[in-house]
C-alpha cells in the first residue's frame, strides 16, 4: 500500500506539472533580425508616466460636482493630443502590464513562479532598443527592464521597497519622490557634462513608474477619497514634468508624451483577473508626432462610456496594450522589440502617409520574423511526414504580401499598403499561435490516456483488496505469459525512439511513456476486470441504472460548482434532506435535525458575495465571540468529567481561549490604526506571526480523545483564520466545522443500517496512529457516498466563500494583520493558508470518520485520489492525521482517563 500511495503521488505530481507544459510555456522565440523603419522619426525623446492600479474611468470621468479629477490630462484630450482606452490581458498584475507595454508581448505566465520580479526567459523591450533609458519607480518593476538589457544604457532609480506600505500614513509619497527625483536629475544634469550630452541625445526614453494610485486603492479602495485624490496628485505631478522638459529642451517640439497605466482595478481594490474594471485602462498621448484632437459628431463603441465621460464629440482610438510599444518604437525611431505582438496604432501618427505606410511594413516584417522562427523550430524537431504547416501563411503567400505591400507603397498607394500589412500581421499571429500550440493535442491525449489508465488501476485495486464484488466469483489461475509485459516494452521503446527522433524535451518522455506501466499494470489484472463483469451482470439492472444516474448527477453539480458557486448551494440543499429519505430520520432525530440546520445554513455561504468585496469587521467580531462561546459551553461540559479532563488539557484549552481572545482584538485594533493611516502597530504583528506559529502545535497537546482533539484544532485554525478575514467568511469555518462534527455522529448512525455490530461510543474513540487492522471492515456502496461527501466538503471549502473564484478574489486587506508592506510570495503564502484551513478542517473530520466507521484510511484514500484529482489531498490527509493522532507532553507521564 505504501508504494501505491508513492505511485499514486509521482502520477498525480506529472499530470500536475503537466498542465503548465501543455498551456502555460513562454511564448518567446529568439534569433529574429531587428526591424525599424528607415525614415526620420519624429521624436528624439519620449516620455512614458505609467500610473499604476488607474482605471480607465477614474481618470475619465468627472466628479460629483462635474469637474475632471485630472483637468491637466482632459486639456490634453481636448485640445493637443489623441486618448483612448488600452486593452490590457489577464493577468492584470503589473509585472505583465508593464511587459506588454514596454516589450509589446503578454506575460510569459511562467514570471509568476518569480513573484513577477525576474525574468524567467529574457526578452527584447523598447528600453533595450533605445540609445538611453532612465527611469524611476517601484523596485519591482524597474530591474526587471534594466537586467535583460544589453549593453549599460538602462538606468534605474527606485525607492526602498519598505514604502510599499499599504498601512502607511499617505502613499502618494510614493508619485512625490519620482516627480521631485526627476527635477532634480535634470537639475544635476545642467552641471555634469556627461550626463548633459546624454540627454540631448536621440532615441531616448525617460520611464516614470507612479506606484501611488495602486497602493491607495489595495488599502482603501478605488472609491475612497484617497484614491481619487491620488490622481490629481499625479494629474499635477505630470503637469510639472511636462512643463520641466519643455523648459530644458527649448520648446523644440521633439519630445512625445504617453500616459497610460498597466492595469485597473475592481471596486474591492484588487486586480488580476479579467473583469473591465481591470482591463480597461487609460491612454493619453501628445507631443511630436501625435496627432491632435479630433472632433467628431457619432462614434460607435460597444459600450456607453463616451457618453458617461461626456467625451463623446472626441475622437477615442481603442489599442491593446501590446499595440503601445511598436507605437513608442515608431515615434523615437528605434527597433520595434524583437518579440512585440503589438500592432501599430496608425491613427495616434501625426506623420506623412508614407511614414506611416512604411512603419507598419516594418511592424508586418517584424511580427513575420517571429512567424518565421517558429516554424523553423518546429518543423526542424517533427518528423517530415508528420509535419503539418501553417497552410493560411505558406511561402508563396508570405512573399507576395510583402511583394505586393512594397508596390504600393512604391506607387504611393499608402492606405492599400496599410491594409496589406495588417493582413499579414493578422495572419503571422494566428500562425505564432497555430506553432506555439502545435503539440498541445498530442500531449493532452498522452496525459487523458495515462490518466484514464491511472484511475482504472486505483479502482481494480481497491475492489480487489478492499471490497466483496468479486468475492465468490470462480477464479481459474493461469500460468503467467511473458506475451504481456514484452509487448509494453517493445511499445516503450518505440515511443522513446519516437520522441528521440524528433529531439523532444525531456518531460514529453515522462508524459508520453509513464501511460505504458500504468496501463501494462491495468491488464494485468484483466482477472479482476473479468469477476467485476460477471458480478456486475448479477445485479438488478434497475438498481445499477438509478445509482448509476444518482452518482452522475452527483459529479455533475461537483463540476458545475466550478463555474457557478450557487450549484453549492443545490447540493448542500439536497444533502439537508438525506436522513429524510433514509432511517436516520426514525433513528436519531435530533442528529438528523442538526444535519438538516447545519447544512441549511452552510449552504447561505455560496449565495452570498465574493469575499473581500463587502469588508464588515464587526462579522469577524462576531464570529470570534461565537468560538468564545463555544468554547466556554465546551471546556464547562468537560470540565464537569473529572476523570477525563486533566488540568493540562484544560490549560490548552485556556491557552487557545485567550488566542481568540488576542485574535479579535489584533484585528479590530489593526483596522482602526490602518484606518488612522498609523500603520500596522509592532506588538499586533508580533502576535499574529505568533498565533500562526503555534496553530499546527498547540493541537498536539491536547488530549487524543476524537471530540476534545478535533475541537482543540478548530479553536487554533479559528484563531488565524480571524486574523486572516475581513467579514463573513470568518463565519465559514465555524459553520463547517458544526457541520463536520454532525458529520461524524451521523455517519456513525449509519452503520447499524449496513449491519455492522459493535458500535462504539464517540465519547470512548481517540485518535490513535497505530490502528488496530482488524478492526476495518471491507468497502461498501455507503462508503461511496462518504467518499463523494468529502469531496464536495473539500470543493465547498475551496469556493465557499469565493476565495478562488478568480484571481481578483483575493483581498491583499486580509494580510494586514501580518503584513502591510508589499511582498508577493509571503502575501500570497498567507492567502493561500487561508484558504487551505477550511480543507484542514474537513480532512481532521473525514479522519475520524474513518475511524468511527471502522473504515482503513489506506482504503478511502484510494477513493481520494480517484473521485477527487487533485495531488495536494494526500497530503492534507498525512496533516490531518498528524493533528488527531500524535500527542505531545510537556512533562510528567500522562494520566490515563479512558473512560
Amino acid at each position: 500500500m505504501l508504494l501505491f500511495f508513492a505511485l499514486g503521488l509521482l502520477v498525480h505530481f506529472v499530470f500536475f506539472a503537466s498542465i503548465f507544459d501543455i498551456y502555460f510555456t513562454s511564448p518567446l522565440v529568439h534569433g529574429m533580425t531587428p526591424q525599424f523603419t528607415p525614415l526620420p522619426p519624429p521624436a528624439r525623446r519620449l516620455v512614458l508616466f505609467v500610473a499604476d492600479g488607474l482605471r480607465a474611468d477614474a481618470l475619465y470621468e468627472l466628479d460629483e460636482n462635474g469637474n475632471s479629477r485630472a483637468p491637466f490630462i482632459r486639456n490634453i484630450i481636448m485640445h493637443e493630443g489623441s486618448w483612448g482606452v488600452s486593452h490590457t490581458r489577464v493577468p492584470t498584475e503589473s509585472r505583465p502590464g508593464h511587459v506588454a507595454l514596454i516589450a509589446g508581448f503578454y506575460e510569459d505566465v511562467s514570471a509568476v513562479a518569480k513573484g513577477w520580479k525576474e525574468n524567467p526567459v529574457e526578452f527584447d523591450s523598447l528600453f533595450n532598443e533605445s540609445k538611453y533609458t532612465w527611469s524611476w519607480g517601484s523596485p519591482d518593476i524597474l530591474p526587471m527592464f534594466a537586467k535583460g538589457a544589453s549593453g549599460d544604457h538602462v538606468y534605474t532609480y527606485s525607492y526602498d521597497s519598505k514604502r510599499q506600505d499599504f498601512g502607511a500614513q499617505d502613499a502618494t509619497k510614493l508619485d512625490t519622490w519620482v516627480f521631485d527625483n526627476v527635477k532634480d536629475f535634470f537639475h544635476h544634469a545642467r552641471n555634469n557634462q556627461s550626463l548633459l550630452s546624454k540627454i540631448n541625445e536621440e532615441k531616448i526614453v525617460f520611464f516614470l513608474h507612479l506606484l501611488g494610485i495602486d497602493t491607495n486603492g489595495h488599502a482603501h479602495r478605488p472609491s475612497s477619497r484617497d484614491y481619487k485624490d491620488n490622481i490629481k496628485k499625479v494629474d499635477d505631478g505630470v503637469k510639472e514634468i511636462v512643463s520641466m522638459f519643455n523648459h530644458f529642451y527649448g520648446n523644440d517640439g521633439k519630445t512625445t508624451f504617453i500616459f497610460t497605466s498597466d492595469h485597473g482595478m475592481t471596486d474591492w481594490g484588487s486586480h488580476g483577473a479579467g473583469h473591465p474594471s481591470e482591463t480597461l485602462t487609460p491612454l493619453v498621448t501628445w507631443g511630436a508626432g501625435i496627432k491632435y484632437p479630433q472632433r467628431v459628431s457619432a462614434q460607435q463603441f460597444d459600450d456607453t462610456f463616451l457618453k458617461e465621460w461626456r467625451l463623446e464629440n472626441w475622437k477615442r482610438l481603442d489599442v491593446n496594450q501590446a499595440d503601445i510599444a511598436p507605437l513608442m518604437s515608431s515615434l523615437i525611431g528605434v527597433p520595434f522589440p524583437l518579440n512585440s505582438v503589438g500592432i501599430l496604432p496608425v491613427d495616434y501618427l501625426n506623420n506623412t502617409d508614407i511614414f506611416q505606410a512604411e512603419s507598419m511594413f516594418t511592424n508586418a516584417v517584424q511580427i513575420l520574423e517571429q512567424f518565421k522562427v517558429k516554424m523553423t523550430q518546429k518543423k526542424e524537431a517533427t518528423l517530415p511526414f508528420l509535419f503539418t504547416p501553417f497552410k493560411s501563411l505558406s511561402d508563396s503567400k508570405q512573399f507576395d504580401i510583402l511583394r505586393k505591400a512594397r508596390s504600393y507603397i512604391k506607387d504611393r498607394k499608402f492606405d492599400e499598403a496599410v491594409s496589406l500589412c495588417k493582413e499579414l500581421i493578422h495572419l503571422a499571429l494566428k500562425g505564432l499561435s497555430y506553432y506555439h500550440t502545435y503539440d498541445r493535442f498530442f500531449l493532452g491525449i498522452n496525459i487523458a490516456i495515462g490518466f484514464v489508465g491511472w484511475i482504472s488501476y486505483a479502482s481494480l485495486l481497491i475492489i480487489k483488496s478492499h471490497s466483496n464484488l468479486i468475492r465468490g466469483v470462480s477464479k481459474e489461475v493461469k500460468k503467467p505469459s511473458h506475451f504481456l509485459p514484452c509487448s509494453f516494452v517493445a511499445i516503450g521503446i518505440l515511443v522513446a525512439l519516437f520522441l528521440l527522433i524528433q529531439a523532444c524535451p525531456w518531460t514529453y518522455y515522462v508524459y508520453c511513456l509513464l501511460p505504458v506501466p500504468i496501463w501494462y499494470a491495468v491488464l494485468r489484472e484483466f482477472q479482476v476486470i473479468q469477476d467485476l463483469v460477471t458480478s456486475l451482470l448479477t445485479y438488478p439492472l434497475s438498481h445499477f441504472v438509478g445509482y448509476l444516474l444518482v452518482f452522475t448527477l452527483g459529479i455533475e453539480v461537483l463540476v458545475l460548482s466550478f463555474f457557478y458557486r450557487y450549484m453549492l448551494t443545490v447540493g448542500l440543499t439536497a444533502f439537508a434532506g438525506w436522513p429524510f429519505l433514509t432511517r436516520l430520520w426514525t433513528r436519531a432525530k435530533v442528529t438528523s435535525l442538526s444535519w438538516t440546520f447545519f447544512s441549511l445554513l452552510l449552504a447561505v455561504f455560496p449565495l452570498m458575495p465574493v469575499v473581500g468585496r463587502k469588508p464588515d469587521i464587526s462579522l469577524v467580531m462576531g464570529a470570534g465571540l461565537l468560538v468564545l462561546l463555544l468554547s466556554l459551553y465546551v471546556v464547562t461540559s468537560l470540565t464537569k468529567r473529572k476523570d477525563s479532563f486533566i488540568k493540562e488539557e484544560l490549560l490548552v484549552h485556556l491557552l487557545q481561549v485567550l488566542s481568540t481572545v488576542l485574535s479579535m482584538y489584533v484585528v479590530y485594533s489593526t483596522q482602526s490604526s490602518l484606518l488612522k493611516k498609523q500603520g500596522l502597530p509592532l506588538t499586533n504583528q508580533i502576535i499574529s506571526w505568533a498565533t500562526l506559529a503555534s496553530s499546527l502545535i498547540v493541537p498536539l497537546l491536547s488530549s487524543p480523545a476524537l471530540f476534545q482533539r478535533l475541537f482543540s484544532i478548530l479553536l487554533s485554525l479559528m484563531s488565524t483564520y480571524l486574523l486572516l478575514s475581513t467579514g463573513y467568511e470568518a463565519l465559514f469555518p465555524l459553520v463547517l466545522s458544526c457541520l463536520m462534527f454532525v458529520w461524524i455522529n451521523i455517519e456513525q448512525e449509519t452503520l447499524q443500517q449496513s449491519g455492522v455490530s459493535c458500535k462504539q461510543k464517540l465519547t470512548s474513540i481517540q485518535f490513535s496512529y497505530n490502528t488496530d487492522i482488524t478492526q476495518f471492515r471491507q468497502l461498501c456502496l455507503d462508503d461511496i457516498r462518504r467518499a463523494f461527501f468529502l469531496v464536495f466538503f473539500l470543493v465547498t471549502a475551496f469556493f465557499g466563500t469565493g476565495n478562488i473564484a478568480s484571481i481578483n478574489s483575493f483581498d491583499l486587506a486580509s494580510v494586514y494583520c501580518f503584513l502591510t508592506v508589499f511582498s508577493p510570495f509571503m502575501m500570497g503564502s498567507l492567502m493561500m493558508w487561508k484558504i487551505l484551513i477550511p480543507f484542514v478542517l474537513v480532512m481532521c473530520a473525514f479522519e475520524a470518520v474513518q475511524l468511527t466507521t471502522q473504515l482503513s484510511s489506506k482504503s478511502i484514500s484510494h477513493y481520494v485520489i480517484v473521485m477527487s484529482m487533485t495531488i495536494f489531498l494526500v497530503f492534507l490527509n498525512g496533516l490531518a492525521q498528524l493533528l488527531t493522532t500524535k500527542k505531545l507532553r510537556l512533562c510528567g507521564k500522562p494520566k490515563s482517563h479512558l473512560m
